[in-house]
């Protein structure tokens, strides 16, 4: 079954915007957990303009489902914080310092030493690994030859195309998570998914093991609140 993992990054953002604690991270993290969530996931930047090197140290032991990292693994810092916590699982991101959001998913047959590299690194400390990448086969299969145990699907293009057609838009994305599936790798997906468009994905691509999402679900909240708006997307998750 998909699991949920919530990214809680725009809780940050917001408690950034004012300084000071409010919103707790640390304490919406746990209520996440508490209201359903099956894995809190953070993604740490240099600049820290949401969450923090120091949310991470705090957040990761009181964690109690999975907790996922994801980050650009060139920056070294990055590397060093995921090594000292110890995440379930780290979701390698190619994100340049100056992006907005995640923009796109590695080249992993241009960038096979440097991946292949820090899968085993990460390995050796018992981390599960995974790659983001587009929905391209040929990455999939990159992906694995790096020795990664997962692939991060980036979703962006499906979200964007789903509602003008949706089963053009899961094309690609069907393609990729078949040769993702071939190779061996586990299937995770995040980016733009929304109580819109999350259903039809899963549905159509069943063995995914776990779909990641903040922007969406934290927008919904504003008008749900966050265990509605939790048990909402856990239900589009299962729903037939």
């Amino acid at each position: 079954m998909t699991r949920l993992s919530v990214n809680i990054n725009k809780i940050a953002t917001l408690r950034n915007a004012r300084g000071g604690n409010l919103p707790d991270v640390t304490k919406a993290a746990l209520d996440c957990e508490a209201f359903g969530a099956e894995g809190i996931t953070v993604h740490p930047r240099p600049d820290e303009r949401h969450i923090r090197y120091a949310d991470v140290r705090e957040i990761r032991p009181l964690v109690k489902t999975e907790f996922n990292i994801e980050g650009n693994p060139t920056v070294d810092s990055f590397v060093d914080l995921v090594l000292e916590v110890v995440p379930d699982q780290v979701t390698l991101v190619p994100d340049g310092h100056s992006a907005l959001t995640s923009n796109a998913g590695w080249n992993t047959l241009d960038n096979k030493n440097l991946l292949t590299d820090l899968c085993h690194t990460f390995q050796a400390k018992g981390i599960r690994t995974s790659i983001f990448i587009d929905p391209d086969p040929r990455m999939a299969e990159g992906a694995a030859a790096c020795g990664a145990d997962r692939v991060e699907l980036y979703t962006a293009a499906y979200a964007a195309g789903y509602p003008a057609n949706p089963q053009l838009a899961i094309g690609p994305y069907l393609a990729a998570a078949q040769a993702a599936q071939a190779c061996g790798l586990g299937l995770n997906a995040g980016h733009d998914l929304s109580l819109e468009n999350l259903a039809w994905f899963v549905q159509n691509i069943p063995w995914t093991a776990e779909v990641s999402i903040g922007h969406a679900l934290i927008s919904d909240a504003l008008y749900l609140g966050l265990e509605r708006t939790i048990q909402a997307y856990l239900r589009e998750i299962r729903k037939k």
